[in-house]
């Protein structure tokens, strides 16, 4: 597959089937992500897999984090509990959950490379896995903030940044795709020659 075809034809996947990606395979898929531009060469991602039991682990964590943000109020008790209930069965159908983090940097600046660094690892798997024919889901929902939901995972918020998790798998179906806008909409040639320069 050709890298540009792989760029235009990649899609968020949020329908999995129910089949487990092989150990070697997601291996292949991270090493070669590995190669992502990294400021000093500190690579700063780390993963977490969530898959086989450990989903079960991962479902339920989310539910508490999703409780203690007040998800789930407002509601019946009876109407709670099939929320639950369907959020915990949608997790743990997926086959793999890749946690992806870095420990925190106290200096702002090397903070925001190592950041940046880990986006760039995050889309090198999701290119690579979708060369493979696995697809994937970058995620940031609001439990990646949770200090508890951070200490649940064996994590210290204050030494750790949860970036995304990756929902994996083989793909059951793949969505149509999305216009994107045009880069004369996007793209700016600057110049000096600006009439209303503010200073």
């Amino acid at each position: 597959m050709e890298l540009v075809e792989a760029i235009e034809n990649r899609r968020s996947i949020h329908d999995f089937r129910q089949e487990e990606v092989p150990e070697g395979l997601l291996n292949e898929i991270f090493t070669s992500a590995s190669w992502a531009p990294t400021h000093r060469m500190k690579e700063p991602w780390q993963i977490y897999m969530f898959q086989e039991e450990g989903k079960q682990v991962y479902a339920d964590l989310v539910l508490q984090s999703y409780t203690r943000k007040g998800f789930f109020e407002g509601y019946s008790k009876e109407k709670s509990q099939r929320m639950k209930q369907g959020i915990h069965e949608f997790l743990v159908n997926i086959p793999h959950h890749a946690l992806i983090f870095m420990e925190k940097d106290a200096n702002e600046h090397k903070y925001e490379e190592d950041y940046a660094a880990v986006c760039a690892f995050i889309q090198n798997v999701q290119l690579l896995a979708w060369e493979k024919g696995v697809g994937g889901l970058w995620t940031t929902s609001p439990y990646l903030h949770d200090d508890e939901f951070i200490k649940g995972v064996g994590l210290n918020p204050s030494l750790h940044k949860l970036i995304g998790v990756i929902q994996m798998g083989y793909p059951k179906k793949v969505p149509k795709a999305k216009p994107r806008t045009s880069m004369e909409d996007k793209y700016t040639l600057f110049n000096y020659n600006f009439k209303n320069s503010v200073y």
